[in-house]
């Protein structure tokens, strides 16, 4: 009886021959003297090609169709993946053209997935800073520990339950499915969040952190329930296994971690480390994966814990991101998780009772982390829109729960249809929660503008708070001239919140830190040491009239007009101060232009909840610096004036110009031929310019050289144009509004259309042209735009 048994158990085998030594590399078609294509995919190169071109060449038709629903690449990936696995395979799971798919073909490219996955956590632990786990809030502790322990316990109860109807063989497979669906992955939510562009949004934070800690939770329990299934094959192959991993964290904490420090401190500041240590520290990676996967630990085990104690962001951990993060995510990443949705086969699927069994543990275990997360969230008094947004996060799975399942699935601890159907899983979950996460999260909400923060309807005497922005060191002698400029006094103070920029590069969590309470949220970096003392030294020199308040923020330029934002709507500011993308040199020519820098400032014009002007530097701000020390310099400053709110708005902030005893002010403004027609909504307008206008025309007759009010007639934007740029070099600094209305006589020929930077405006991009050649800067406002 045990004989049949055994003879019944045993399944047939497909035996494969492969010649050796392979061949690589095919002579080519043409050379052949009977041409055949099937020749060529005898070759391992062309069949790799080939399967790479099929794979990538679908994966993105998906991605162009799906990414307008909001689906994000894994989705596309994995569906590339089924629809390959299905197109390639017959019913009964074996496949239909084995030239194209070769048994050894599919060796080579599922080699290279697993090589490029075990990069890829690599990178991902080197752009993470464990050490930030214990000082995170309780708020994020809470919600990853109820994320993980709630699901976990709902479906060690769901299985008591199932497992009564199931046989003891059977009984024992259920505990892997609740606890891999318990798990929290920090690369899985930090890639969902860097694809919604939402990674230093308020609740892409709080995500990171909670994700953070989730996953080194995650780590200790997946590791030691692996340990606990060698222990029980093999109690002195566990001991020995758990000695190796042992003795090999020891080494990465005490040997290799003080050696990436040593790295990082012979390197020069501003510098890059050399090229012999990152291909070095590479090799060292490759050689964990090997260590690891040596001890009945997975493959990526090794690499993971090497790159956590590599020092994040530059110099070390920003230059391995360099060299590697570009290939690893474009190239290696989509070909992994097609390659694990390839072995996906619904022909052996059977929907008995450990397959329903499964069905209902995913569930179970997915509703309960759903409502855990949201639970915690309430307790914190989020709002709910928020609460389930951040829960839909935490429940995202993707490519390291693929890398998972697809492990044991080889190493015989899964069965084909439970591999199905978490496979499946995984596909329902990347679709579920982008749509649902696009549906309640949308981190421009919070920057509608109900009340009104701009200069213009400011209280008299009332402090004007400002955000000033830092890119590069030539930006804070220009803003600090252009505050200075401000005639800030004890009646009329201002309040300048200073915010250093700095991309992130070579890391995964994004940084934000206020040097008033020296709190460095995620980071025991210095930043910003020249900025801080700039602008302590501008607030010393006036003491009473001006209160200086310092941040740094280190995010992906994408996503800094959160952080840009975000601080505007929280210290009330009445306006945000952005450097121009172009910088001069100073003999007039261009010696740098930013288009990221260029980008951010298109952003924060459209969603800051205040006023924004934008500061053209031509470069001669030495000469206005001399200002303060020099009362035989008079620093001019003109305005021009066509009309509109933000125009109105940049009147405003020029009148405080005019109270400095060394600033004269010149009003210029340009009015249309009296013929014109104008209608109901230009008479409106008309007024409230003339209203704004009515104590510079008064004040004027009283102070003749400090301010100064002309008015020109125009007859169209050609001379207006021959007009403004005749006055590129009599002056200083010249303030000019934004936007002005499509009816505007003064601009017409002047289409906005057809300007060089639409985000200066008509007159802005006049000043801004390279075809000027003056001393003047530009100072380009836009007033608020409100919500009625």
């Amino acid at each position: 009886m045990a004989e049949n048994n055994t003879a019944n158990s045993i399944k047939p085998r497909r035996y494969v021959c492969i010649e050796l030594p392979p061949q690589v590399s095919s002579n080519g078609f043409w050379n052949n003297h009977n041409p055949n294509p099937d020749d060529l995919l005898k070759n391992s190169m062309p069949e790799l090609e080939l399967q790479m071109l099929m794979i990538f060449c679908i994966s993105h038709a998906f991605h162009v169709v799906l990414k307008r629903l909001g689906l994000p690449r894994l989705a596309s990936e994995i569906i590339t993946g089924l629809v390959l696995g299905y197109a390639l395979s017959d019913e009964n799971g074996n496949p239909k053209n084995e030239k194209l798919f070769t048994p050894a073909g599919q060796q080579i490219i599922g080699t290279i997935s697993v090589f490029g996955y075990a990069l890829f956590l690599f990178l991902t632990a080197v752009k993470m800073n464990v050490g930030i786990v214990p000082k995170t809030g309780t708020k994020a502790t809470i919600i990853a520990v109820v994320a993980v322990s709630v699901p976990f316990l709902c479906g060690m109860v769901a299985q008591k339950l199932l497992g009564r109807n199931l046989s003891p063989s059977d009984k024992d497979k259920l505990p892997f499915v609740f606890i891999t669906q318990s798990l929290v992955s920090f690369p899985v939510i930090h890639s969902l969040l860097t694809e919604f562009n939402i990674l230093n949004s308020e609740l892409g934070r709080l995500g990171l952190s909670a994700a953070m800690v989730g996953d080194v939770i995650s780590f200790i329990v997946s590791n030691f329930f692996l340990m606990v299934r060698v222990f029980m094959e093999s109690r002195s192959r566990a001991l020995v296994d758990i000695a190796a991993i042992v003795a090999f964290f020891l080494v990465v904490v005490f040997v290799f971690r003080p050696v990436m420090f040593m790295i990082v401190k012979q390197t020069p500041e501003g510098r890059p480390v050399k090229d012999f240590y990152v291909y070095s520290i590479i090799v060292l990676a490759l050689a964990c994966a090997l260590y690891s996967d040596t001890f009945d630990e997975q493959v990526f085990l090794g690499p993971y814990i090497l790159g956590l104690a590599i020092p994040d962001g530059p110099p070390l951990g920003s230059a391995i991101v360099s060299k590697l993060d570009c290939f690893v995510s474009g190239v290696f990443l989509p070909l992994f998780v097609t390659t694990r949705m390839l072995r996906v086969d619904f022909s052996k699927n059977m929907f008995d009772p450990l397959m329903k069994s499964n069905i209902i543990l995913v569930m179970v275990t997915y509703v309960a982390k759903l409502v855990a997360c949201v639970t915690s969230c309430i307790y914190y008094e989020m709002p709910m829109y928020d609460s389930w947004a951040l829960a839909f996060i935490m429940t995202s799975k993707g490519v390291v729960e693929l890398a998972i399942y697809t492990y044991f699935r080889d190493n015989n601890g899964l069965a084909m249809p439970t591999y199905n159907l978490l496979m499946v899983s995984i596909l329902a979950i990347s679709i579920i929660v982008p749509i649902s996460l696009k549906f309640l999260y949308d981190p421009s909400r919070k920057y509608a503008g109900y009340q009104r923060r701009n200069i213009m309807h400011l209280k008299p005497n009332l402090e004007l708070r400002m955000l000033a922005c830092i890119h590069r060191p030539d930006d804070i002698p220009a803003i600090i001239d252009l505050l200075d400029a401000s005639c800030a006094t004890k009646d009329n103070p201002i309040g300048v919140y200073v915010l250093h920029l700095i991309e992130l590069i070579g890391r995964a969590t994004p940084i934000f830190i206020s040097h008033q309470v020296q709190k460095k949220s995620l980071s025991d970096v210095s930043y910003s040491q020249n900025v801080i003392l700039s602008f302590n030294r501008f607030e010393n020199s006036n003491w009473g009239a001006v209160k200086v308040n310092a941040f740094t923020a280190v995010s992906p330029y994408k996503l800094m007009h959160e952080d840009i934002c975000t601080l505007a709507l929280d210290k009330l500011t009445s306006l945000v101060i952005l450097p121009f993308h172009r910088k001069w040199s100073v003999d007039g020519n261009v010696e740098l232009e930013d288009n990221m820098v260029r980008a951010l400032n298109l952003s924060v014009l459209e969603r800051a909840p205040c006023s924004v002007a934008i500061l053209v530097n031509r470069g001669y701000a030495g000469r206005a610096s001399s200002m303060v020390s020099v009362d035989a310099y008079m620093y001019s400053v003109c305005m021009i004036f066509l009309g509109g709110k933000d125009d109105r708005e940049a009147l405003t902030y020029a009148k405080r110009t005019c109270k400095g005893s060394n600033i004269s002010l010149t009003v210029i403004h340009f009015v249309a031929p009296t013929e014109c027609e104008v209608d109901e909504e230009k008479k409106w307008e008309n007024m409230m310019d003339s209203e704004v206008l009515k104590d510079v025309k008064y004040s004027s007759l009283s102070a003749r050289h400090r301010l100064n009010y002309l008015e020109e007639v125009v007859n169209d934007g050609s001379e207006l144009s021959t007009a403004v740029r005749s006055m590129a070099d009599e002056y200083d600094l010249i303030i000019v509004g934004r936007s002005h209305d499509a009816g505007c006589h003064q601009i017409t020929g002047l289409d906005l259309a057809w300007t060089e930077f639409p985000e200066l405006g008509v007159v802005g991009d006049l000043l801004a042209s390279k075809d000027i050649f003056g001393k003047a800067s530009v100072f380009v406002v836009q007033q608020q735009t409100t919500d009625n």
